[in-house]
């Protein structure tokens, strides 16, 4: 298959040599893969441009921007900026962060999973964090999700969902959106992805907002984004970030901000979530059973 690789890059100088090695060592190489320099002000430039020297099928393109660390907007106006320079005589295209260690059978893994599965329409494998000179399993980690660090789609499937979508939460609309077309998603765990910088750790303090927005924006209504805000909450260990995201969603919504999803897409977002949260509660409420039992 053929794999196109896109890597939005800002002040990655400590991380996108190790990344690039990784690609440019991987059994089943990549045909193009295009760094976007995202208005970097440390050597990224000077790093990548060794590397597309010495790899035909790696390109760089500067682009100018802002120095604030947005999540969504920032990422995906550069992910595009990359994206107008391929052809579409790709398979697979991929939006990876640059600061990842992949083993070196990803694509080739990615590979076998899309050709035996013709409705799969997104894959990838875990993310690893380095904790006490171990990596362990970062913590926003899901079976059923695909960090956004490290996306990949079937053609098919990146045409049908709209492409990206330049916001906090497309990398969960995403998701939802190829379940509405009828698309299949899968995580390989066996496929470890080495994680240097945990995702969050330079966002500026506007972004603490984006997260309730977000959840406007894909329809959730109020219920699922308050039982969403407190579980995301929760697993940051900070309280505060539930006030905020709650915030930042009562604000999208008396700002009327712009939906990112139509109502029936949003209709059928909110029985996924459902659903979701219902199994999940079943499971628990059956591994209690079972704990009592045993």
């Amino acid at each position: 298959m053929n794999f196109y690789i896109i890597i939005p890059a800002h002040n990655e100088a400590s991380a996108i040599g190790l990344t690039l090695d990784a690609l440019a060592n991987q059994s089943l190489l990549p045909k193009r893969v295009v760094i976007v320099n995202d208005n970097s002000t440390d050597s990224t430039q000077d790093i990548v441009e060794a590397y597309t020297e010495k790899y035909g099928f790696m390109s760089l393109i500067n682009s100018k921007s802002s120095n604030e660390h947005l999540p969504g907007s920032k990422i995906i106006n550069a992910f595009y900026k990359g994206y107008e320079t391929l052809d579409d005589h790709y398979d697979v295209i991929c939006k990876f962060d640059a600061d990842l260690i992949f083993p070196k059978d990803y694509l080739e893994k990615l590979s076998l999973h899309f050709n035996a599965n013709e409705k799969l329409g997104m894959a990838s494998g875990f993310c690893y964090i380095e904790k006490n000179s171990e990596w362990v399993l970062e913590n926003l980690t899901r079976k059923d999700h695909i960090r956004g660090a490290l996306k990949a789609y079937r053609k098919a499937c990146f045409m049908q969902i709209g492409k990206l979508k330049p916001s906090m939460g497309w990398d969960t609309v995403d998701e939802l959106l190829a379940k509405y077309h009828g698309w299949e998603i899968l995580t390989d765990e066996t496929l470890h992805v080495k994680h240097l910088k945990p995702t969050g750790i330079s966002y500026n303090k506007a972004s603490k907002y984006l997260q309730g927005e977000a959840m406007y924006k894909m329809r959730y209504g109020f219920i699922i984004t308050f039982i969403s805000a407190l579980k995301l909450a929760y697993k940051k260990r900070r309280f505060s970030l539930f006030k905020d995201y709650m915030a930042g969603f009562f604000k999208a919504k008396k700002e009327k901000i712009d939906f990112l999803v139509s109502e029936e897409e949003g209709k059928f977002i909110r029985d996924v979530r459902w659903k979701g949260m219902i199994n999940k509660k079943r499971l628990s409420k059956k591994s209690f059973e079972f704990n009592l039992s045993d």
